[in-house]
């Protein structure tokens, strides 16, 4: 049997089919532009050009996949559910879905399938971090404007889980909040990250406004620039909350976020 991976080069999705990979399963990875793909993705995945934002142009993509992973993603509200039905039509019998947050249109279409589903509910992913890099490496600094703790999770683990979920019984009308094993605050991750550079990181406050402008200006638009400043603002109680979903799924506990850093310390450099 056949999965289809979409956003397979994605934070999560390239997790999800080096998980299926490594179990030995037959991967097909979407991605915008193979070619660009080939070195960011295991030789053993087969690579079909296309995206997920437009379902209409699938249809060889779905054939003979029988298992579909989605990645909820800005743009995907509007043509997800269209992606859904196209899937099971084309015979999908078990999908995953990493919500953007919510349940949404494209989560309402997962559940209403017919298929067997699972949602992957994960809080704030580990290589948000990487949102850092530039500043660190350049100034030595960190600027956010909040620091709360967070109850962030490897994008691994999320890759795992879903892997499970997939292939494994027992999954199916599921939904899982996924955290890793600890809360940390930025300047906790930041502490992690300095032992790990060799270097001092300074923690630098900025304004509510001043994180909203920074992310419109990467072309986020204004509401979700609220949206994501506003959560980091205030935290809900599963972002905070340390559950043991990873190894309750996985037979494994989730990844800590010094193991994280460990595997991209040389970006900080």
């Amino acid at each position: 049997m056949t999965t289809l991976v979409t956003g397979a080069t994605g934070n999560t999705g390239r997790q999800v089919v080096a998980e299926l990979v490594r179990r030995g399963e037959s991967v097909r990875a979407l991605t915008r532009d193979p070619a660009a793909a080939a070195g960011k993705l295991p030789a053993e995945a087969e690579l079909v050009a296309g995206t997920h934002t437009a379902p209409e142009s699938l249809d060889a993509a779905l054939k003979g996949v029988t298992r579909l992973h989605i990645t909820v993603t800005a743009g995907l509200a509007e043509t997800g559910p269209e992606l859904v039905r196209r899937a099971v039509d084309a015979g999908v019998q078990r999908l995953t879905v990493v919500w953007g947050g919510w349940v949404g249109p494209v989560e309402e279409a997962v559940a209403a399938s017919g298929a067997e589903w699972t949602r992957l509910e994960p809080q704030e992913f580990m290589s948000n971090t990487l949102t850092w890099t530039e500043s660190i490496r350049n100034e030595g600094v960190v600027r956010e404007p909040y620091d709360h703790p967070s109850a962030l999770v490897h994008e691994a683990d999320i890759g795992a889980v879903a892997a499970v979920a997939l292939l494994d019984d027992g999954h199916a009308g599921r939904a899982y909040n996924l955290t890793g094993p600890e809360t940390l605050t930025p300047r906790e991750r930041i502490a992690i990250l300095s032992r790990a550079i060799g270097r001092d990181i300074t923690f630098v406050p900025i304004t509510h406004e001043q994180a909203v402008d920074r992310l419109m200006a990467t072309g986020v638009s204004r509401a979700d620039a609220d949206y994501v400043v506003g959560w980091y603002a205030e935290p809900t109680d599963d972002a905070t909350t340390v559950v043991d979903t990873v190894e309750q799924v996985t037979g494994r506990p989730a990844r800590t976020f010094a193991q994280w850093v460990d595997e991209h310390a040389e970006r900080f450099r």
